[in-house]
């Protein structure tokens, strides 16, 4: 007679689960949905129930938190959370300038651990805790969701089935107008206008471009970057004024493995005029795709307008005529639940979970050589990381 697999608890220190990101996909779509829907299913048929402990700075602000949510624990006093035998996981979605030292802490503590991007603030620090978990032999992830968005993944299918022939180039938008306030009120947290806090675009996104391009299209070889402070003054949470010491724009231009050419503009002052907050277009000799976050249209070879130049007549063309939709007819779930569930499956049962905290120091690697290509008006390669 088969005896039913245990069902198992697993407690998870999670810290700055109280801003937009970390109480929207992290603790609300990923670890509470994963609780409602029963728990997460292993391959030996028992389960995984995530039991959050809220850790913040702010009693007000995980006490309501914790209340909305009945979530039951919640504390200000990380040490004491770190001390809880129950607790296996730490996860960190702090403001990236305090996210090292805390992650130290819980290794230190025997905790496996799983954090936002960037995992540190530079190179050096994001090294020294990969190299901390690796001695310490804890599990260890870095969020790379945007792997996990449908838009991406049917670009890489198409990229895995050739669809492209050989891949020519990449062109990428992203951003939105963030508003300077006070009214309509801004966004996105002050701290991402201010340098001497860890904001910047650069240091926000580029480690996203890097797991997207390596990834998805192919690895990057080198970078070219212009960045720029377009709006030189804000408005804080607290209704103040303040000057803006971090760029909200950067444009770059990277050479990928093959001799792929990527372009991309990432702006947080810009109007959107596409169908997706972040579009990817990939030109191929046998074809071409504009995957969004969600969507993804294709193009082929046969189905190329031949476009003739003509500025004297009206364009007889209609280009997006020429694109259908790319359906797998796959079901996807939260791109940042998917990777909770991942990443529990390697904590529990050693399933493979290649997006370590050495794959998120590539990431901090491509942002301080793009800051350093700006500064310098050059372009850098990008070379192996140190074993």
């Amino acid at each position: 007679m088969a005896v039913d697999a245990p069902t198992r608890t697993i407690g998870i220190v999670m810290n700055g689960v109280t801003g937009r990101m970390g109480t929207n996909q992290h603790l609300v779509r990923s670890i509470l949905a994963i609780r409602q829907q029963g728990g997460l299913p292993l391959p030996d048929g028992g389960r995984i129930v995530p039991e959050p402990l809220l850790v913040g700075r702010s009693e007000d602000k995980l006490r309501t938190l914790a209340e909305e949510h009945e979530v039951e624990r919640w504390t200000t006093d990380l040490d004491g959370a770190l001390a809880q035998s129950d607790c296996s996981i730490y996860f960190d979605a702090q403001a990236t300038a305090v996210r090292a030292p805390a992650v130290e802490k819980a290794i230190a503590a025997g905790k496996h651990v799983y954090c936002e991007k960037p995992s540190a603030p530079d190179l050096q620090s994001a090294l020294r805790v990969a190299r901390l978990a690796r001695e310490a032999g804890v599990k260890h992830g870095v969020v790379q969701d945007k792997l996990f968005l449908p838009g991406m993944r049917k670009l890489r299918a198409l990229v895995d089935g050739r669809f492209f022939g050989r891949i020519l180039s990449v062109r990428g938008e992203f951003g939105y107008w963030v508003f300077e306030g006070p009214e309509p009120p801004p966004q996105r947290p002050s701290w991402n206008y201010r340098a001497e806090d860890g904001g910047g675009i650069l240091a926000d996104m580029f480690s996203h471009w890097r797991y997207v391009l390596d990834h998805v299209i192919a690895p990057v070889r080198s970078v070219y970057a212009l960045a720029a402070t377009h709006i030189g003054e804000r408005v804080d949470e607290g209704g103040s004024a303040y000057r803006c010491t971090a760029e909200d724009a950067a444009y770059a231009v990277f050479e990928l493995e093959g001799g792929v050419v990527a372009q991309l503009n990432s702006s947080w002052c810009v109007r959107v005029d596409r169908d997706e907050l972040f579009e990817l277009q990939v030109d191929g000799t046998d074809g071409s795709a504009v995957a969004g976050l969600r969507d993804c249209r294709v193009q082929t070879r046969d189905a190329t307008p031949r476009a003739v130049w003509n500025p004297d007549v009206a364009n007889p063309l209609r280009f997006r005529d020429a694109w259908v939709e790319f359906a797998e007819g796959a079901e996807y779930d939260n791109a940042f639940k998917a990777q909770w569930e991942l990443f529990f499956r390697h904590v529990a049962c050693d399933g493979p979970f290649p997006w370590d905290l050495f794959e998120g120091a590539r990431g901090v690697q491509l942002a301080e050589l793009t800051t350093r290509s700006w500064r310098e008006r050059r372009a850098l390669e990008v070379p192996a990381l140190p074993a």
